[in-house]
């Protein structure tokens, strides 16, 4: 059976209103020992609760936000920004050439956490003046701490309590890092069709790539940075718990959308290439798209591919 992240369980938002939900550590240690994890229920089974056996809301928030803290230095130390440049600043100067039109454009990172990204693209500029920067998480406690880091540092872009899909404004690009393996069956998809429907003319998101390399080195990477037990749990977990390619290509592959992958597992080195992009463009979108990465168009492929690789 599946194993579950923590993370996941012990805080609760209703999806219409925002508002956060009681959760039972009880519940939570019911749901973990189901799948067989006793390491994971023992760890909630130490987070403290009131006198009814409701998590501490506060001891929650606090974890948390300590947890993507030291999930921020694994990103630093994977280089995420530049990975995100490098496909995202071509993407947009594809963008600009085909929209006829000035900004500014608005990119959107989906459950945003503590804004990493957003903050370092703000910091360097690096997708250029006219592209505007929103981070979006449904939980409160970590876009608060996102918000508090970049105005620390005097850097204009913004954060948001919500659903990134529920924004007033339309985004142009939809971006996340490490969501997607928290989606599992029809919620995959839906997740990519609700950018589809959207006005957004494109979307980025990078997960953990599926190989056989992928959980051990989750589990020396998060045994060395992680200093809590909740965020090397879920570190290894959240490996596990990875898309393959193809299940990727095929939720991706919306009405409307061009579903590519940028360095599959077929053709990346599983020493190197630790997460990966699917990338979905509107389809007058792709030849720009190519044009503007160069040679390293040849690193970015379609289902086709793997209809062509299996036979």
């Amino acid at each position: 059976m599946l194993q579950l992240e923590i993370s996941d369980l012990i805080t609760a938002v209703d999806p219409h209103t925002g508002h956060r939900l009681p959760v039972r550590r009880s519940e939570v240690i019911r749901q973990l020992r189901a799948t067989g994890d006793e390491r994971a229920a023992r760890i909630v089974g130490r987070l403290p609760t009131d006198e009814d056996g409701v998590l501490d809301p506060h001891a929650v928030d606090r974890l948390l936000v300590l947890v993507h803290t030291e999930l921020q230095r694994l990103s630093e130390e994977l280089r995420m920004g530049e990975r995100l440049v490098h496909v995202l600043g071509p993407l947009f100067t594809a963008i600009r050439a085909t929209t006829g039109r000035a900004g500014p454009y608005r990119l959107v990172d989906v459950g945003c956490g503590l804004g990493y990204l957003v903050r370092r693209l703000a910091a360097t500029e690096a997708l250029g003046k006219d592209v505007e920067l929103v981070g979006v998480d449904l939980d409160a406690a970590l876009v608060g701490e996102a918000d508090r880091l970049a105005r620390a540092d005097g850097l204009d872009c913004r954060f948001v309590h919500g659903n990134a899909f529920d924004l007033p404004e339309a985004a142009t690009v939809y971006v996340s890092t490490g969501v997607l393996h928290h989606f599992r069956g029809p919620a995959l998809e839906e997740f990519f069709q609700a950018q589809a429907a959207s006005p957004a003319l494109a979307f980025c998101h990078f997960d953990i790539a599926t190989n056989r390399l992928a959980p051990i080195g989750a589990w020396v990477f998060h045994r060395a940075r992680m200093r809590h037990p909740l965020g090397r749990h879920d570190g290894v977990v959240s490996a596990l718990r990875a898309h393959g390619d193809e299940t990727l290509l095929r939720a991706a592959s919306a009405p409307g959308i061009r579903a590519l992958l940028y360095e599959p597992r077929s053709v990346a080195n599983p020493f190197c290439t630790t997460l990966r992009p699917v990338v979905g463009v509107r389809p007058h979108l792709e030849a720009p798209l190519r044009q503007a990465l160069g040679r390293a168009a040849r690193r970015l492929v379609g289902p086709e591919h793997f209809a062509v690789s299996t036979r």
